[in-house]
């Protein structure tokens, strides 16, 4: 048996995934793994479909999936081809939800880019602006956060 037959272990698994032992473990017992084959000495061996699903849900963690949500996907995906419209809608939803926190999160940054501007011009200029706060445009400040994330 090769060691590509033999699959890898939690740390080359790890490694490889940039994943920690323990929430390999984790993600096993909490049903966003299946159980994992097992050597003759009962050692976890993951395949090459176990490190591209990992890859998957640490895709769904960073963009903010709760747990829940990994874990009710993951089990559709375990159900088979009858569930793809339903794992379609629960992506769709998501991606949906990602959207809006990059909107949110590029008004943010516009709001930031303004304030900075502002004080690079106070510091251009220290003696007629000393201990000044600058402020955000008037444009800037009449709208919320939310109506700034929707200009493009």
């Amino acid at each position: 048996m090769t060691a590509d037959e033999a699959g890898l272990s939690v740390a080359r698994m790890s490694e490889t995934t940039g994943v920690s032992a323990h929430t390999l473990r984790y993600y096993e017992r909490a049903e966003l793994i299946r159980p994992v084959a097992r050597n003759p000495g009962n050692h976890r061996r993951y395949s090459p479909a176990d490190v591209e699903w990992v890859r998957f849900l640490l895709r769904l963690r960073e963009t903010g999936m709760p747990v829940a949500q990994m874990r009710r996907y993951a089990r559709l995906r375990e159900e088979g081809s009858a569930t793809t419209e339903s794992r379609l809608r629960l992506l769709e939803a998501h991606r949906e939800e990602l959207r809006e926190q990059i909107a949110r999160l590029r008004a943010h940054e516009r709001a930031l880019a303004e304030k900075t501007t502002a004080y690079r011009a106070v510091l251009a200029a220290p003696s007629t602006h000393a201990g000044s706060d600058p402020e955000p445009s008037a444009e800037t400040a009449r709208r919320s956060p939310t109506e700034r994330g929707t200009d493009r």
